[in-house]
Protein backbone atom coordinates (compact mmCIF):
# COMPACT_ATOMS: atom_id res chain seq x y z
CA UNK A 1 0.00 0.00 0.00
CA UNK A 2 1.19 3.20 -1.52
CA UNK A 3 0.49 7.00 1.05
CA UNK A 4 2.33 8.84 -1.53
CA UNK A 5 -0.28 10.55 -4.06
CA UNK A 6 -1.67 8.42 -6.48
CA UNK A 7 -2.09 10.87 -8.80
CA UNK A 8 1.34 11.59 -11.14
CA UNK A 9 -0.50 14.70 -12.94
CA UNK A 10 -3.15 17.35 -11.50
CA UNK A 11 -3.90 20.58 -12.89
CA UNK A 12 -3.73 22.54 -9.65
CA UNK A 13 -2.07 21.35 -6.30
CA UNK A 14 -2.66 23.64 -3.45
CA UNK A 15 0.37 23.19 -0.50
CA UNK A 16 -1.34 23.60 2.66
CA UNK A 17 -4.58 22.41 4.20
CA UNK A 18 -5.61 25.89 6.01
CA UNK A 19 -8.03 28.00 4.98
CA UNK A 20 -6.21 29.88 1.97
CA UNK A 21 -5.86 26.67 -0.19
CA UNK A 22 -9.49 25.03 1.12
CA UNK A 23 -11.26 28.40 0.13
CA UNK A 24 -9.05 28.71 -3.35
CA UNK A 25 -10.24 24.72 -3.89
CA UNK A 26 -13.56 25.54 -3.20
CA UNK A 27 -13.63 28.32 -5.80
CA UNK A 28 -12.23 26.02 -8.47
CA UNK A 29 -14.88 23.63 -8.17
CA UNK A 30 -17.16 25.90 -8.23
CA UNK A 31 -15.73 27.56 -11.25
CA UNK A 32 -14.40 24.61 -13.23
CA UNK A 33 -15.82 21.68 -11.53
CA UNK A 34 -14.11 19.30 -14.26
CA UNK A 35 -10.22 20.29 -13.03
CA UNK A 36 -7.71 18.19 -11.38
CA UNK A 37 -7.04 19.11 -8.11
CA UNK A 38 -4.50 17.68 -5.13
CA UNK A 39 -4.35 19.17 -2.29
CA UNK A 40 -0.83 18.69 0.19
CA UNK A 41 -0.86 19.15 4.24
CA UNK A 42 2.05 17.84 6.40
CA UNK A 43 0.15 17.78 9.28
CA UNK A 44 -2.59 14.56 9.91
CA UNK A 45 -5.75 17.00 9.66
CA UNK A 46 -6.75 20.50 8.18
CA UNK A 47 -6.45 23.66 9.62
CA UNK A 48 -4.26 22.49 12.70
CA UNK A 49 -1.51 25.54 12.06
CA UNK A 50 -2.66 29.16 11.95
CA UNK A 51 -6.56 28.28 11.04
CA UNK A 52 -7.00 26.46 14.43
CA UNK A 53 -9.42 28.05 16.80
CA UNK A 54 -6.59 28.27 19.44
CA UNK A 55 -4.09 29.49 17.34
CA UNK A 56 -5.83 32.76 16.45
CA UNK A 57 -8.52 34.94 17.95
CA UNK A 58 -11.07 33.88 15.67
CA UNK A 59 -12.32 37.39 15.16
CA UNK A 60 -14.19 37.56 11.96
CA UNK A 61 -12.47 40.93 10.95
CA UNK A 62 -14.42 43.44 9.73
CA UNK A 63 -12.93 46.64 11.61
CA UNK A 64 -15.86 47.15 13.51
CA UNK A 65 -13.51 47.08 16.65
CA UNK A 66 -9.89 46.69 15.33
CA UNK A 67 -8.63 50.20 16.11
CA UNK A 68 -5.21 49.47 14.27
CA UNK A 69 -7.42 49.38 11.14
CA UNK A 70 -7.94 53.32 11.34
CA UNK A 71 -5.23 54.84 13.67
CA UNK A 72 -5.29 58.68 14.40
CA UNK A 73 -3.16 60.85 12.19
CA UNK A 74 -1.08 63.69 12.95
CA UNK A 75 -4.22 66.66 13.02
CA UNK A 76 -6.26 64.18 15.74
CA UNK A 77 -8.62 62.96 12.91
CA UNK A 78 -9.53 59.46 11.37
CA UNK A 79 -9.51 58.34 7.95
CA UNK A 80 -12.24 55.54 7.72
CA UNK A 81 -10.79 54.15 4.04
CA UNK A 82 -9.00 50.83 5.33
CA UNK A 83 -11.88 50.08 7.74
CA UNK A 84 -14.59 50.07 4.85
CA UNK A 85 -12.00 47.80 2.74
CA UNK A 86 -11.62 45.80 5.83
CA UNK A 87 -15.55 45.48 6.21
CA UNK A 88 -16.39 45.48 2.47
CA UNK A 89 -13.87 42.23 2.06
CA UNK A 90 -15.34 40.57 5.22
CA UNK A 91 -18.70 40.92 3.23
CA UNK A 92 -17.60 39.03 0.25
CA UNK A 93 -16.24 36.56 2.65
CA UNK A 94 -20.06 35.93 4.18
CA UNK A 95 -21.35 35.98 1.41
CA UNK A 96 -19.22 32.83 -0.02
CA UNK A 97 -19.80 30.81 3.09
CA UNK A 98 -23.57 31.61 2.62
CA UNK A 99 -23.80 30.05 -0.73
CA UNK A 100 -21.90 27.25 0.20
CA UNK A 101 -24.40 26.83 2.88
CA UNK A 102 -27.50 27.31 1.14
CA UNK A 103 -26.55 24.64 -1.51
CA UNK A 104 -25.72 22.31 1.65
CA UNK A 105 -22.12 21.56 0.10
CA UNK A 106 -21.26 22.60 3.69
CA UNK A 107 -22.61 22.06 7.24
CA UNK A 108 -24.49 23.88 9.67
CA UNK A 109 -23.12 27.22 9.82
CA UNK A 110 -23.16 27.02 13.60
CA UNK A 111 -20.86 24.71 13.70
CA UNK A 112 -17.68 27.80 12.35
CA UNK A 113 -19.49 31.31 12.87
CA UNK A 114 -21.69 32.48 15.67
CA UNK A 115 -22.56 36.60 16.21
CA UNK A 116 -20.17 38.09 19.18
CA UNK A 117 -21.01 41.96 19.37
CA UNK A 118 -17.39 43.47 18.50
CA UNK A 119 -15.95 46.22 20.70
CA UNK A 120 -13.46 48.57 21.02
CA UNK A 121 -12.63 49.71 24.77
CA UNK A 122 -10.21 52.30 25.74
CA UNK A 123 -8.88 53.98 28.96
CA UNK A 124 -8.08 57.82 29.50
CA UNK A 125 -8.62 61.23 28.40
CA UNK A 126 -6.44 61.07 25.25
CA UNK A 127 -7.91 57.54 24.17
CA UNK A 128 -11.41 58.78 24.74
CA UNK A 129 -10.94 61.06 22.39
CA UNK A 130 -9.75 59.14 19.95
CA UNK A 131 -11.80 56.72 19.76
CA UNK A 132 -14.96 58.78 19.55
CA UNK A 133 -13.55 60.92 16.53
CA UNK A 134 -12.94 57.06 15.32
CA UNK A 135 -16.56 56.81 15.99
CA UNK A 136 -17.62 59.76 13.97
CA UNK A 137 -16.12 58.77 11.08
CA UNK A 138 -17.38 55.31 11.04
CA UNK A 139 -20.65 55.97 12.11
CA UNK A 140 -21.81 57.52 8.95
CA UNK A 141 -21.03 54.90 6.82
CA UNK A 142 -23.81 52.09 5.94
CA UNK A 143 -21.60 48.86 6.92
CA UNK A 144 -20.68 50.78 10.54
CA UNK A 145 -24.45 51.90 11.14
CA UNK A 146 -25.26 50.08 14.20
CA UNK A 147 -22.62 51.24 16.01
CA UNK A 148 -23.12 52.51 19.29
CA UNK A 149 -20.85 54.34 21.44
CA UNK A 150 -20.63 55.22 24.69
CA UNK A 151 -18.23 56.75 27.92
CA UNK A 152 -20.98 55.58 30.42
CA UNK A 153 -20.13 52.75 33.38
CA UNK A 154 -23.35 51.95 33.45
CA UNK A 155 -23.94 51.55 29.61
CA UNK A 156 -20.66 49.87 28.63
CA UNK A 157 -21.14 47.02 32.50
CA UNK A 158 -24.55 46.80 30.37
CA UNK A 159 -22.67 45.48 27.05
CA UNK A 160 -19.77 43.67 28.70
CA UNK A 161 -20.43 43.62 32.71
CA UNK A 162 -16.66 41.64 32.87
CA UNK A 163 -14.46 44.93 31.63
CA UNK A 164 -16.57 46.98 34.49
CA UNK A 165 -17.06 44.96 37.45
CA UNK A 166 -14.91 46.57 40.05
CA UNK A 167 -13.48 48.94 38.19
CA UNK A 168 -12.71 52.58 39.84
CA UNK A 169 -15.99 54.55 38.86
CA UNK A 170 -13.99 57.20 38.12
CA UNK A 171 -11.66 55.86 35.76
CA UNK A 172 -12.51 57.79 32.22
CA UNK A 173 -13.61 55.08 30.08
CA UNK A 174 -15.21 54.49 26.88
CA UNK A 175 -16.32 52.14 24.24
CA UNK A 176 -18.18 51.57 21.04
CA UNK A 177 -19.89 48.54 20.48
CA UNK A 178 -21.55 46.78 16.70
CA UNK A 179 -23.67 43.78 17.90
CA UNK A 180 -23.40 42.09 14.00
CA UNK A 181 -19.60 41.13 15.01
CA UNK A 182 -18.99 37.24 14.41
CA UNK A 183 -16.71 34.60 15.89
CA UNK A 184 -14.97 32.44 13.60
CA UNK A 185 -13.70 28.91 13.76
CA UNK A 186 -11.84 28.68 11.20
CA UNK A 187 -10.54 25.46 12.24
CA UNK A 188 -14.11 24.13 11.65
CA UNK A 189 -14.74 25.75 8.53
CA UNK A 190 -11.30 24.06 6.94
CA UNK A 191 -12.79 20.95 7.89
CA UNK A 192 -16.05 21.84 6.40
CA UNK A 193 -14.50 23.46 2.90
CA UNK A 194 -11.72 20.06 2.35
CA UNK A 195 -14.88 17.17 3.38
CA UNK A 196 -16.70 19.34 0.29
CA UNK A 197 -13.34 19.00 -1.47
CA UNK A 198 -12.59 15.65 -0.63
CA UNK A 199 -16.70 14.41 -1.63
CA UNK A 200 -16.60 15.90 -5.02
CA UNK A 201 -12.84 14.46 -6.87
CA UNK A 202 -10.02 16.70 -5.08
CA UNK A 203 -7.21 14.21 -3.64
CA UNK A 204 -6.42 15.47 0.18
CA UNK A 205 -3.35 13.96 1.12
CA UNK A 206 -2.31 14.41 4.75
CA UNK A 207 1.00 14.04 6.09
CA UNK A 208 2.52 14.76 3.15
CA UNK A 209 5.14 16.98 2.94
CA UNK A 210 6.20 19.23 -0.09
CA UNK A 211 10.21 19.04 -0.66
CA UNK A 212 11.09 20.13 -3.50
CA UNK A 213 9.34 22.26 -6.43
CA UNK A 214 11.21 23.01 -9.77
CA UNK A 215 9.83 24.16 -13.19
CA UNK A 216 8.96 21.24 -15.69
CA UNK A 217 11.10 21.70 -18.87
CA UNK A 218 7.27 21.05 -20.75
CA UNK A 219 5.69 23.93 -18.65
CA UNK A 220 3.85 23.91 -15.04
CA UNK A 221 5.56 22.73 -12.47
CA UNK A 222 7.53 19.18 -10.80
CA UNK A 223 6.85 18.55 -7.32
CA UNK A 224 9.06 16.34 -4.69
CA UNK A 225 7.11 14.79 -2.10
CA UNK A 226 7.41 12.75 1.13
CA UNK A 227 5.75 10.80 3.45
CA UNK A 228 7.58 10.53 6.37
CA UNK A 229 5.37 7.82 8.44
CA UNK A 230 6.88 5.40 5.95
CA UNK A 231 9.61 6.99 4.39
CA UNK A 232 8.06 7.04 1.23
CA UNK A 233 9.31 9.85 -1.72
CA UNK A 234 6.75 10.68 -4.58
CA UNK A 235 6.49 12.86 -7.28
CA UNK A 236 3.74 15.07 -9.08
CA UNK A 237 3.11 17.20 -12.09
CA UNK A 238 1.21 20.65 -11.77
CA UNK A 239 -0.02 22.72 -14.27
CA UNK A 240 -0.54 25.36 -11.53
CA UNK A 241 0.70 25.08 -8.29
CA UNK A 242 -0.49 27.82 -5.29
CA UNK A 243 1.45 27.59 -2.25
CA UNK A 244 -0.76 28.50 1.26
CA UNK A 245 1.33 26.55 3.56
CA UNK A 246 1.18 29.93 6.01
CA UNK A 247 4.45 30.42 7.52
CA UNK A 248 5.93 27.99 5.30
CA UNK A 249 5.26 29.53 2.34
CA UNK A 250 8.28 31.69 1.99
CA UNK A 251 10.79 28.62 1.74
CA UNK A 252 8.71 26.81 -1.28
CA UNK A 253 8.50 30.57 -2.87
CA UNK A 254 12.33 30.73 -2.72
CA UNK A 255 12.38 27.22 -4.02
CA UNK A 256 10.65 28.09 -7.13
CA UNK A 257 13.31 30.18 -7.71
CA UNK A 258 10.16 32.61 -9.95
CA UNK A 259 12.14 36.19 -10.13
CA UNK A 260 8.75 37.79 -7.91
CA UNK A 261 10.01 35.66 -4.92
CA UNK A 262 13.09 37.56 -4.70
CA UNK A 263 13.88 40.48 -2.18
CA UNK A 264 10.80 38.98 0.12
CA UNK A 265 12.36 37.60 3.61
CA UNK A 266 9.84 36.92 7.02
CA UNK A 267 10.09 38.37 10.38
CA UNK A 268 8.10 35.38 12.83
CA UNK A 269 6.17 36.37 15.93
CA UNK A 270 4.73 33.84 18.42
CA UNK A 271 2.19 34.12 20.77
CA UNK A 272 0.87 33.44 23.86
CA UNK A 273 -2.80 33.58 25.35
CA UNK A 274 -4.63 33.23 28.83
CA UNK A 275 -8.08 30.91 28.48
CA UNK A 276 -10.67 30.51 30.68
CA UNK A 277 -12.85 27.32 30.02
CA UNK A 278 -15.20 27.87 33.00
CA UNK A 279 -18.31 28.03 31.44
CA UNK A 280 -19.83 30.03 34.47
CA UNK A 281 -17.23 32.89 33.61
CA UNK A 282 -17.45 32.79 29.87
CA UNK A 283 -21.69 33.17 30.69
CA UNK A 284 -20.94 36.32 31.81
CA UNK A 285 -19.01 38.17 28.84
CA UNK A 286 -20.62 37.84 24.90
CA UNK A 287 -18.28 39.88 23.36
CA UNK A 288 -14.98 40.78 21.37
CA UNK A 289 -13.21 44.14 22.93
CA UNK A 290 -9.92 45.35 21.71
CA UNK A 291 -8.14 48.02 23.04
CA UNK A 292 -5.17 49.65 22.17
CA UNK A 293 -2.20 48.43 20.94
CA UNK A 294 1.41 49.10 23.17
CA UNK A 295 4.07 51.15 21.54
CA UNK A 296 5.92 49.47 19.02
CA UNK A 297 3.59 46.25 19.13
CA UNK A 298 2.91 44.36 15.90
CA UNK A 299 -0.91 44.92 14.73
CA UNK A 300 -1.57 41.48 15.99
CA UNK A 301 -0.80 42.01 19.28
CA UNK A 302 -3.56 44.43 20.56
CA UNK A 303 -4.86 43.46 23.24
CA UNK A 304 -8.48 41.91 23.38
CA UNK A 305 -10.59 39.93 25.97
CA UNK A 306 -12.99 37.72 23.47
CA UNK A 307 -15.93 35.10 23.59
CA UNK A 308 -14.78 32.29 21.82
CA UNK A 309 -17.16 29.03 20.37
CA UNK A 310 -15.26 26.01 19.91
CA UNK A 311 -16.56 22.10 19.44
CA UNK A 312 -19.84 24.54 20.88
CA UNK A 313 -18.20 25.31 24.09
CA UNK A 314 -18.33 29.21 25.08
CA UNK A 315 -14.99 30.47 26.52
CA UNK A 316 -13.00 33.09 27.45
CA UNK A 317 -9.64 34.23 25.34
CA UNK A 318 -7.15 37.36 26.56
CA UNK A 319 -3.79 38.12 24.73
CA UNK A 320 -2.07 38.10 23.10
CA UNK A 321 1.41 38.15 24.65
CA UNK A 322 3.74 38.71 21.70
CA UNK A 323 7.17 36.53 21.82
CA UNK A 324 10.21 35.67 19.47
CA UNK A 325 10.96 32.50 18.17
CA UNK A 326 12.91 31.30 14.78
CA UNK A 327 10.23 28.76 13.24
CA UNK A 328 7.71 29.91 11.01
CA UNK A 329 5.10 27.23 11.96
CA UNK A 330 4.21 26.16 14.86
CA UNK A 331 5.01 23.37 14.04
CA UNK A 332 7.94 23.96 12.36
CA UNK A 333 11.99 24.39 13.16
CA UNK A 334 14.21 26.76 14.51
CA UNK A 335 16.30 26.78 11.46
CA UNK A 336 13.11 28.21 9.60
CA UNK A 337 14.23 31.89 9.93
CA UNK A 338 17.70 31.59 9.20
CA UNK A 339 17.46 28.96 6.23
CA UNK A 340 15.40 31.80 4.48
CA UNK A 341 18.40 33.89 4.55
CA UNK A 342 19.06 34.55 0.64
CA UNK A 343 21.70 37.18 -1.02
CA UNK A 344 18.65 38.69 -2.71
CA UNK A 345 16.78 39.69 0.82
CA UNK A 346 19.70 40.14 3.72
CA UNK A 347 19.48 43.65 2.43
CA UNK A 348 16.02 44.58 3.17
CA UNK A 349 15.83 42.11 6.41
CA UNK A 350 18.88 44.19 7.82
CA UNK A 351 17.50 47.47 6.78
CA UNK A 352 14.16 46.07 8.69
CA UNK A 353 16.20 45.52 11.91
CA UNK A 354 17.58 48.74 11.76
CA UNK A 355 14.47 50.54 11.59
CA UNK A 356 12.55 48.54 13.80
CA UNK A 357 14.18 48.76 16.96
CA UNK A 358 10.84 49.92 19.03
CA UNK A 359 9.47 46.12 17.79
CA UNK A 360 12.94 44.65 18.72
CA UNK A 361 12.76 46.29 22.54
CA UNK A 362 9.07 45.36 22.43
CA UNK A 363 9.57 41.88 21.88
CA UNK A 364 12.58 41.28 24.54
CA UNK A 365 10.42 42.97 26.94
CA UNK A 366 7.24 40.53 26.37
CA UNK A 367 9.33 36.96 26.47
CA UNK A 368 11.19 38.43 29.48
CA UNK A 369 7.34 39.32 31.02
CA UNK A 370 6.61 37.18 34.33
CA UNK A 371 3.00 35.01 34.93
CA UNK A 372 2.16 38.24 37.58
CA UNK A 373 2.61 40.47 34.63
CA UNK A 374 0.55 38.74 32.45
CA UNK A 375 -1.84 38.72 34.72
CA UNK A 376 -2.00 42.09 35.75
CA UNK A 377 -2.51 42.74 31.98
CA UNK A 378 -5.46 40.91 31.69
CA UNK A 379 -6.75 42.65 34.89
CA UNK A 380 -6.72 45.83 32.83
CA UNK A 381 -9.57 44.41 30.67
CA UNK A 382 -11.17 42.17 33.24
CA UNK A 383 -10.23 43.90 36.64
CA UNK A 384 -11.85 40.49 39.04
CA UNK A 385 -9.71 38.27 36.73
CA UNK A 386 -8.50 35.47 38.91
CA UNK A 387 -5.30 33.50 37.93
CA UNK A 388 -6.59 29.86 38.62
CA UNK A 389 -9.35 30.54 36.27
CA UNK A 390 -6.86 30.75 33.45
CA UNK A 391 -4.64 28.56 31.44
CA UNK A 392 -1.55 30.12 29.61
CA UNK A 393 -2.08 28.78 25.65
CA UNK A 394 0.58 29.06 22.79
CA UNK A 395 -1.04 30.35 19.33
CA UNK A 396 0.26 30.12 16.48
CA UNK A 397 3.13 31.26 14.61
CA UNK A 398 2.98 34.82 12.37
CA UNK A 399 5.54 35.75 9.80
CA UNK A 400 5.44 39.43 8.67
CA UNK A 401 6.70 40.63 5.39
CA UNK A 402 9.83 41.88 5.01
CA UNK A 403 9.93 43.21 1.42
CA UNK A 404 12.53 45.48 -0.56
CA UNK A 405 11.81 49.25 -0.56
CA UNK A 406 13.64 52.05 -2.82
CA UNK A 407 14.34 54.80 0.02
CA UNK A 408 14.41 52.76 3.21
CA UNK A 409 16.40 49.07 1.41
CA UNK A 410 13.10 46.84 3.24
CA UNK A 411 10.28 47.65 4.96
CA UNK A 412 8.12 45.26 7.43
CA UNK A 413 4.68 44.62 6.30
CA UNK A 414 1.93 43.46 8.46
CA UNK A 415 -1.29 42.30 6.37
CA UNK A 416 -0.86 39.98 3.95
CA UNK A 417 0.44 39.86 0.11
CA UNK A 418 -0.54 38.08 -2.73
CA UNK A 419 2.28 37.16 -5.33
CA UNK A 420 2.24 35.31 -8.38
CA UNK A 421 4.92 34.29 -11.10
CA UNK A 422 4.45 36.16 -14.38
CA UNK A 423 2.93 33.41 -16.57
CA UNK A 424 0.37 32.74 -13.63
CA UNK A 425 1.13 28.82 -12.99
CA UNK A 426 1.97 29.54 -9.16
CA UNK A 427 1.01 31.57 -6.64
CA UNK A 428 1.43 32.38 -3.30
CA UNK A 429 -0.10 33.76 0.08
CA UNK A 430 2.36 35.19 2.62
CA UNK A 431 2.00 37.47 5.73
CA UNK A 432 -0.72 37.51 8.55
CA UNK A 433 -3.93 39.57 9.66
CA UNK A 434 -6.09 40.34 9.21
CA UNK A 435 -5.78 36.90 6.92
CA UNK A 436 -8.50 34.23 7.24
CA UNK A 437 -11.30 36.44 7.78
CA UNK A 438 -10.75 37.91 4.05
CA UNK A 439 -9.77 34.41 2.63
CA UNK A 440 -12.33 34.96 0.20
CA UNK A 441 -11.15 38.37 -1.33
CA UNK A 442 -7.30 37.30 -1.50
CA UNK A 443 -8.04 33.95 -3.19
CA UNK A 444 -10.27 36.24 -5.79
CA UNK A 445 -7.44 38.66 -6.33
CA UNK A 446 -5.07 35.28 -6.64
CA UNK A 447 -7.36 34.32 -9.10
CA UNK A 448 -6.86 37.03 -11.22
CA UNK A 449 -3.46 37.28 -11.23
CA UNK A 450 -2.62 33.71 -12.02
CA UNK A 451 -5.87 32.92 -14.35
CA UNK A 452 -6.53 36.10 -16.33
CA UNK A 453 -7.57 34.90 -19.29
CA UNK A 454 -9.82 32.39 -17.31
CA UNK A 455 -11.13 35.80 -14.85
CA UNK A 456 -12.83 36.98 -17.98
CA UNK A 457 -15.22 34.02 -18.48
CA UNK A 458 -15.66 33.32 -14.32
CA UNK A 459 -17.52 36.80 -13.97
CA UNK A 460 -20.89 35.72 -13.76
CA UNK A 461 -20.47 32.34 -11.51
CA UNK A 462 -18.26 34.84 -9.07
CA UNK A 463 -21.38 37.34 -9.01
CA UNK A 464 -24.03 34.31 -8.68
CA UNK A 465 -21.79 33.20 -5.89
CA UNK A 466 -21.47 36.54 -4.31
CA UNK A 467 -23.90 39.40 -5.33
CA UNK A 468 -22.25 42.03 -3.89
CA UNK A 469 -18.63 41.32 -6.05
CA UNK A 470 -17.41 44.07 -7.85
CA UNK A 471 -19.48 46.52 -6.16
CA UNK A 472 -18.76 48.75 -3.50
CA UNK A 473 -21.72 48.16 -0.81
CA UNK A 474 -20.91 51.42 1.27
CA UNK A 475 -21.77 53.51 -1.85
CA UNK A 476 -24.83 51.25 -1.94
CA UNK A 477 -26.72 51.26 1.33
CA UNK A 478 -29.76 49.52 0.12
CA UNK A 479 -28.19 46.18 -1.42
CA UNK A 480 -25.69 46.43 1.30
CA UNK A 481 -28.86 46.06 3.96
CA UNK A 482 -30.42 43.51 1.64
CA UNK A 483 -26.77 41.54 1.61
CA UNK A 484 -26.27 41.61 5.12
CA UNK A 485 -29.66 40.14 6.00
CA UNK A 486 -29.38 37.48 3.88
CA UNK A 487 -26.53 36.55 4.60
CA UNK A 488 -27.60 37.01 8.47
CA UNK A 489 -30.35 34.48 7.87
CA UNK A 490 -27.80 31.89 6.03
CA UNK A 491 -25.12 31.54 8.59
CA UNK A 492 -27.94 32.26 11.39
CA UNK A 493 -26.61 35.30 12.76
CA UNK A 494 -28.11 38.18 14.34
CA UNK A 495 -29.44 40.56 11.55
CA UNK A 496 -29.02 44.57 11.93
CA UNK A 497 -31.86 46.65 11.27
CA UNK A 498 -31.83 48.86 8.10
CA UNK A 499 -32.04 52.42 9.21
CA UNK A 500 -28.98 54.58 9.82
Amino acid sequence: MTFISKTPHADVVLIGGGIMSATLGAFLKQLEPNWTISLFERLDQPGLESSDPWNNAGTGHAALCELNYSPAAKDGSVNPAKALLINEQFQLSRQFWSHLVDRNLIGSPKGFINTVPHMSFVLGEDHTRFLKTRYEALKPHTLFRSMEYSEDHGQIAKWAPLIVKGRDPKQRIAATRAVEGTDVDFGALTRELTTYLGNNGVEINYGHDVTGISRASGGGWDLSLKYPKSGEHGKIHAKFVFVGAGGGALHLLQASGIPESKGYGGFPVSGQFFRCTDEAIAAQHSAKVYGQASVGAPPMSVPHLDTRYVNGKRSLLFGPYAGFSTNFLKNGSYLDLPLSIRPGNIIPMLAVAKDNMDLTAYLIKEVAKRHGDKVEALREYYPEAKDGDWELITAGQRVQIIKKDPQKGGILQFGTEVIAGRDGSIGALLGASPGASTAVPIMIELLQKTFPKNFKGWQSKLKDMMPGYGVKLDENPDLAVELEQATAKSLQLEGVSASR
